[in-house]
């Protein structure tokens, strides 16, 4: 009998190739070496980094420390260079009165050098950080600084080396004195 019945699949039944799969490639076993080397590349590592951080640590420690130079040494220095331009009026009054401003300003924390003299004058008369003869020969110093700067004065070696002398005196005068060391009283020894 023949009929024209459609044929359903059943899903149970399978057709032939269809489930068979391609074979595995073999797994690959490591051997013991692979292990050791791996952990002794890990342990080279860790012992060069090591190194590496104690060698920084190391330059680190070695870094030279610069001294800082008090700023009435630091003014000396620049007063002494100073002494080199006594033939050139205006960049020798130049120098020296920066130098004192900057002196002033370090040491007193002033704001010399971003002022006038005239404010610079008026601010330091509100102060009682300088003696009032010390003020005056500030002042008369940074006049004659001035004059040479601005006005086209032309001092003699002479002027320009009592100038100098003067920014020394200022600088003697005003330099910080030393703590006084403390001396500890002698142990007595008892028997």
């Amino acid at each position: 009998m023949i009929t024209n019945a459609p044929i359903i699949p059943n899903p149970i039944v399978t057709h032939g190739t269809n489930d068979i799969r391609a074979l595995k490639p073999p797994i690959e076993i490591p051997n013991g070496w692979l292990w050791f080397w791996a952990a002794l590349g890990v342990i080279a590592v860790a012992i060069i980094a090591w190194l590496a951080w104690k060698y920084s640590r190391k330059q680190a420690e070695q870094v030279s420390v610069i001294p800082v130079i008090p700023p009435h040494e630091r003014a000396r220095l620049k007063l002494q260079e100073a002494l080199a331009l006594i033939d050139q009026p205006r960049p020798f009054c130049i120098l020296v009165s920066d130098t004192i401003r900057l002196y002033l300003e370090e040491r007193f924390n002033f704001h010399a050098p971003e002022r006038t003299t005239e404010e610079f004058l008026h601010e330091l008369k509100a102060s009682d950080l300088l003696l009032p003869d010390q003020k005056q020969s500030l002042g008369e110093f940074l006049s004659v600084c001035d004059m040479v700067k601005f006005a086209r004065y032309e001092p003699g070696p002479p002027e320009l080396q009592t100038l100098h002398e003067s920014a020394v005196r200022l600088i003697d005068e005003t330099e910080p004195q030393p703590a006084p060391l403390e001396t500890a009283a002698p142990a007595t020894l008892q028997a």
